[in-house]
């Protein structure tokens, strides 16, 4: 019976590490087996709170895998969970799947989980760039997209990062939703750059960056946002992926997709002005035409300033705010652009006051006090190697403090 019971484990083992996880699927985990993997939450959470190997494998063992495996592989809401908390040892661990109470069981980056989204879409959610860099690494794909009814549809991983770091509390608080007659635009656009050059934004930039390497049609996703509208998503991708467009986001393309760019804006720009056959224009099309030209001075920018922006973006990560607006408006002037009005108030740049009477954070959720923890726990493990600093510069604590989480495009359509 034993010998029997090693052969049957040897073919199991066998099977489970045949399986490849470089396959687009659907979750085909059960719901009762789903059941089960939240009755372990209580006994998972500190687990993935701090990342540890030795506990995760322990329990897994214990319990058989009951809840956390499924087909002779480990469950999508597994490796979720994982993301969820930043827990990048244990996710390498169930990607790998080489240790011996796994069984040859690994999880599958490219399997969507029952709310509808991919673990690269989770991690997009965190801003984790090591995060990211594990599951691309692993087989993920940057171009898989949402679909169900429990969440917006059809969002990629590079779409998530875009959205949610337009819900910084700096581009919130200091630029408008839509620009008013009376506003310069110029005026906006240059805010626009300079608030993306702080170092709080450096880890959304870095977040979007490399999300935008991955994906397919890069130019094709940048045109939608500025083809409806969008400047902040337009500014963000712009400036974090420049590179990408600067080689028109094709190996075996010779073309500046900068100028491909600026050829669609003149084009869209004559065809509504023909379209109308009038000289005088409504408002909707007014405004159409004021977001189209921000747009051509956005991709003009960054078109010839991009690269030592964002050369400075990334070896400056701790400077004070006075000094990164006062050299941001410098580089522009050095390159013709001449940025008007009065400077920026920093005093108005702060971070969410997150604390109710009770001493929670706003819009706390278990996902969201989990988070908290795992970054403070990240940032005690550095806290040796690194000096202590305040005004954001820490990545953990930039996400913490900067982005509303709750907000999440990925929990849009809950909410509603």
């Amino acid at each position: 019976m034993r010998k029997i019971e090693e052969l049957m484990l040897e073919k199991s083992v066998s099977m489970a590490k045949s399986i490849a996880n470089d396959i687009i699927i659907p979750d085909p985990t059960p719901q009762w087996v789903c059941d089960i993997f939240f009755d372990k939450y209580a006994k998972l959470e500190p687990i993935f709170l701090k990342d540890s190997v030795q506990c995760f494998l322990g329990l897994f063992k214990s319990c058989g895998g009951r809840g956390m495996l499924w087909n002779l592989t480990i469950t999508a809401q597994t490796l979720t969970f994982m993301i969820s908390f930043n827990a990048l040892q244990c996710a390498q661990l169930v990607l790998e799947g080489e240790a011996p109470e796994l069984r040859g069981m690994h999880a599958n980056p490219n399997c969507i989980n029952k709310y509808g989204y991919f673990p690269l879409h989770q991690a997009a959610e965190r801003f984790s760039v090591d995060m990211i860099k594990l599951l691309l690494r692993h087989g993920a794909s940057a171009n898989v997209r949402t679909v169900g009814k429990e969440i917006i549809e059809d969002l990629l991983p590079l779409h998530v990062a875009v959205e949610n770091t337009c819900l910084h509390k700096y581009l919130e608080d200091n630029l408008e939703d839509n620009l008013s007659p009376s506003l310069n635009h110029l005026d906006y656009i240059y805010n626009l750059i300079r608030l993306l050059c702080l170092p709080e934004m450096k880890i959304f930039l870095d977040t979007t960056r490399l999300l935008a390497e991955k994906t397919n049609n890069l130019l094709g996703e940048l045109w939608k946002y500025i083809k409806d509208g969008k400047l902040t998503q337009s500014a963000i991708l712009l400036l974090a992926a420049q590179d990408q467009i600067r080689g028109g986001c094709s190996s075996s393309s010779k073309k500046d997709g900068f100028d491909i760019i600026k050829s669609s804006i003149l084009r869209l720009s004559f065809t509504l002005i023909w379209g109308k056959g009038s000289n005088e224009m409504p408002q909707k099309l007014l405004d159409e035409m004021k977001a189209l030209y921000c747009a051509g001075l956005l991709v003009d920018i960054i078109s010839r300033v991009g690269e030592p922006l964002s050369a400075y973006i990334q070896a400056h990560s701790e400077v004070p705010h006075e000094k990164v607006l006062e050299h941001v408006s410098s580089i522009l002037k050095e390159y013709g652009f001449c940025p008007t009005g009065d400077s920026m108030d920093t005093l108005n740049l702060q971070p969410y006051d997150c604390k109710k009477s009770d001493g929670e954070s706003c819009g706390s959720t278990d996902a969201n006090r989990a988070a908290t923890k795992t970054e403070n726990l990240h940032a005690a493990k550095k806290k040796a190697a690194r000096k202590e600093v305040g005004g954001g510069w820490d990545p953990t604590y930039a996400r913490r403090r900067f982005f509303p989480y709750w907000r999440s495009v990925l929990q849009a359509k809950n909410r509603c």
